[in-house]
């Protein structure tokens, strides 16, 4: 089927590109002497959220708002449901005591915000739930105020931002990669949306689940590959870090950006996602706190994957 050819195609590309981009901004900042907590906390960290911020620019350049909000809500559900779940097969993941207390409330803060600016038709009787411009100038504010806490907590723990080697390249090699990186991104993002489209009409499903499932999936594979290596490698904070920050980043900055750029309508069917996103962040913050605190156990894991089966299950289609 051609439709699932580029989506496929499209979610390569975009994931390369994201790679290539980073490795090239990397190399460049080093060479222009910039320090490892400045790439830290800028390039590496803006670049695993790359492929969700490309797909969903083409989904509202496109005016296809069911994969703009879709993308980050299906996204943000496999974090930490499928990804952490997954993760602490591996190993147990703990974590510090200042992530479960203040990064992922914060996480919370996001899909809790997220949700009342996406409930227009319940909190004021308007015809159609939308994310406004100036709902995305507010949640752009928020980020800014997220890095300034990022940058304090660097400071404070400078080991945290660097997460990583990355090589240093000729000045040649790394605009290079920066360009074909761009490049592959912008040609994968549009790719990914034309797919899914194709993809959701082929098989009578509603672009809203695709968008919660295979784009979701696709453009969360950047976490999946950091997190299970972590987890693996015996990296708990690096697991569960890795997928705090990015959902935070998705929330604030890719939606911020994205309904800024215009207005985006809330689909009816995606308010299952909304609330399981909640629900997600809920669970793990309970999960930390209660019995081996701050440690996420392998059959806690099970049952963050079992919850992300029964949404899958109970999403409409």
């Amino acid at each position: 089927m051609l439709g699932f050819i580029w989506l496929i195609a499209g979610l390569v590309l975009v994931v390369k590109g994201a790679d290539w981009l980073v490795d090239g901004a990397c190399s460049l900042a080093r060479r222009l002497g910039v320090s490892d907590l400045a790439i830290g906390l800028t390039v590496v960290a803006f670049g695993t959220s790359l492929p969700e911020m490309v797909v969903n620019i083409a989904a509202v350049l496109q005016s296809k708002p069911e994969m703009a909000v879709g993308n980050i809500t299906g996204s943000n559900i496999c974090n930490v449901l499928l990804i952490l779940g997954a993760a602490s097969l591996f190993c147990p993941l703990g974590v510090r005591k200042n992530t479960t207390w203040k990064e992922i409330p914060f996480s919370l803060l996001a899909g809790i915000l997220l949700l009342v600016m996406a409930s227009d038709r319940w909190l004021d009787g308007a015809p159609q739930d939308i994310l406004s411009r100036t709902d995305g100038f507010g949640l752009l504010a928020l980020f800014v105020i997220f890095l300034a806490y990022i940058a304090g907590m660097a400071r404070e723990l400078p080991e945290v931002a660097e997460q990583g080697e990355h090589a240093i390249y000729s000045t040649a090699k790394s605009l290079l990669l920066l360009a074909a990186g761009l490049v592959l991104l912008i040609v994968g993002g549009k790719l990914v949306v034309v797919g899914a489209v194709q993809v959701a009409t082929a098989l009578g499903l509603s672009e809203s689940f695709v968008a919660v499932t295979l784009v979701a999936v696709g453009t969360s594979l950047p976490e999946l590959a950091t997190s299970v290596v972590a987890a693996y490698k015996k990296k708990a904070d690096i697991a569960i870090g890795n997928v705090v920050g990015s959902n935070i980043f998705n929330i604030f900055l890719i939606l911020g950006t994205s309904s800024v750029l215009g207005q985006i309508p809330v689909p009816g069917d995606l308010r299952l996602s909304l609330y399981v996103g909640v629900l997600a962040v809920v669970l793990l913050l309970v999960f930390l706190l209660l019995g081996r605190r701050y440690i996420l156990q392998r059959w806690q894991g099970v049952i963050l994957l079992a919850v992300y089966g029964i949404y899958l299950i109970c999403q409409p289609r």
